[in-house]
């Protein structure tokens, strides 16, 4: 608005050399630099802005609008269309109430401009010279002829000025209105993934209860299988059935396993282990995963590729689920890919955010479940997904990540795993880890 104002005044002054207020003109456009600096200075602060406060503010741009225009002729400016933008940004960001307000406020202002403003100075047009007119011609059809420049070119200048006034108003519209319609679009985006996170949620929590509900059903059938696996073990020793008592010992473990499985599904969110939700080093955090992940497939062939290319002592939030959801996705890549070929496991950061890659080298994800991955569960594990990965996803996203899931060009499925870190502000100050090489652990 300022910079439109500023042109449209050097161009009356400069450029059709009309006489106007220039100094009265440029002292309304320097209170409007004036609002707008409070305007930015208010908006750093964290109160959110009331439709009150919008309103406000578009009341004070019909107000410089109404100035200049008294200025420059009132009702007989032709550039009295831009009141229509004020109408327009109202109706389209706040309530009907608040639209009707300022089709009144402008219509008001308007009226007023038709009896109250400074009147256009005349321009007068250049007279024919009297001695190259025809002697015989009177004096008063000069006179005539003199009145009739002068309307004509009266009315070439309103018509200009119309001209003038509809395309600024109307490339002032769309301009205003495409980017409102942007916004808007960005507002409907917004709520729709929060939509869609709110329907994610309710899966997830309606998983957790049927989880919980699993959980306590099956401890007395494990308990009674773990007193009659115990039962076999002394009833074969080890001497005389070696074969038997190692698989009874396997079983045993696989029994221990569950029963420590079925007591954290049980426990509540407010009963988690403290060290849970604990600060780690990143490089700490993923040794610790990658070791968890060992002592259930130890021997499963797996290809490390660590980065460290900015911030070697960035943190983490090491959280159970976080560690249980990369657990999963480390579980299903192993089973998914050939046992000689392995997985692969890339990490890198920076100081922001983590970004770890599993791939495999299977068969890869079929193209018609590639837009289903985390969106819901699906149950049969011939497709390749399950609920393991539908929680994935929400714990991902959850913790202000982001999971994708898509076949490699190479061969296989990767899944993308991308984490925000803890923030540092000494990290600022310093530059450790520019220049280092990434290291490659052995398989």
């Amino acid at each position: 608005m300022i910079l439109s104002e500023s042109l449209l005044i050097f161009l009356a002054i400069y450029g059709l050399s009309i006489r106007l207020p220039e100094n009265f003109m440029w002292l309304v456009v320097l209170l409007t630099v004036a609002f707008n600096i409070y305007t930015s200075i208010r908006l750093e602060s964290d109160e959110p802005v009331t439709e009150q406060e919008i309103f406000f503010q578009i009341t004070m741009d019909v107000f410089a609008i109404a100035a200049l225009l008294y200025l420059t002729g009132g009702a007989s400016n032709p550039i009295t269309w831009v009141f229509l933008l004020p109408v327009i940004i109202t109706t389209i960001m706040l309530s009907s109430s608040y639209s009707w307000y300022m089709v009144i406020l402008t219509t008001s202002v308007y009226t007023a401009l038709i009896a109250f403003n400074v009147p256009l100075p005349s321009i007068e047009p250049h007279e024919p010279d009297p001695q190259l007119l025809h002697p015989d011609m009177a004096y008063y059809e000069m006179l005539q002829h003199a009145h009739i420049m002068r309307d004509k070119s009266y009315f070439n200048l309103h018509m200009f000025g119309m001209w003038f006034g509809f395309v600024f108003s109307a490339g002032l519209v769309a301009f205003f209105v495409a980017e409102l319609a942007k916004t808007l679009k960005n507002q409907e985006r917004s709520l729709a993934e929060a939509r869609e996170n709110a329907l994610r949620d309710e899966r997830v929590i309606a998983l957790g209860t049927l989880a919980a509900s699993a959980a306590h059903d099956m401890g007395t059938p494990l308990g009674t299988i773990a007193i009659l696996a115990h039962e076999l073990e002394q009833e074969y020793p080890e001497h005389r059935f070696p074969s038997v008592h190692e698989k009874m010992l396997i079983m045993q473990q696989q029994i221990k396993r569950c029963k420590e499985t079925l007591s954290v599904m049980s426990a509540s969110a407010g009963e988690m282990r403290a060290e849970s939700g604990r600060v780690m080093l990143l490089t700490e955090y993923i040794d610790d995963v990658i070791k968890q992940w060992r002592t259930h497939k130890a021997t499963a062939k797996l290809s490390f590729f660590v980065d460290p290319s900015v911030a070697s002592d960035a943190k983490i939030i090491a959280e159970r689920t976080l560690t249980h959801a990369i657990i999963n996705v480390l579980n299903n890549a192993a089973e998914a890919s050939p046992p000689e070929k392995g997985i692969e496991f890339h990490a890198s950061w920076d100081l922001n955010q983590v970004n770890i890659k599993i791939r495999d080298f299977g068969a890869g994800l079929p193209q018609d479940l590639a837009g289903l991955a985390g969106k819901h569960p699906v149950v049969s594990k011939k497709r390749g997904l399950g609920v393991g990965l539908f929680l994935t996803y929400a714990t991902i996203n959850r913790l202000g990540g982001k999971i994708d899931l898509y076949n490699h060009e190479a061969g296989g499925a990767c899944v993308e795993i991308t984490l925000p870190l803890l923030s540092n502000p000494e990290d600022d100050d310093d530059d450790p880890g520019f220049g280092q090489a990434p290291f490659i652990t052995g398989r």
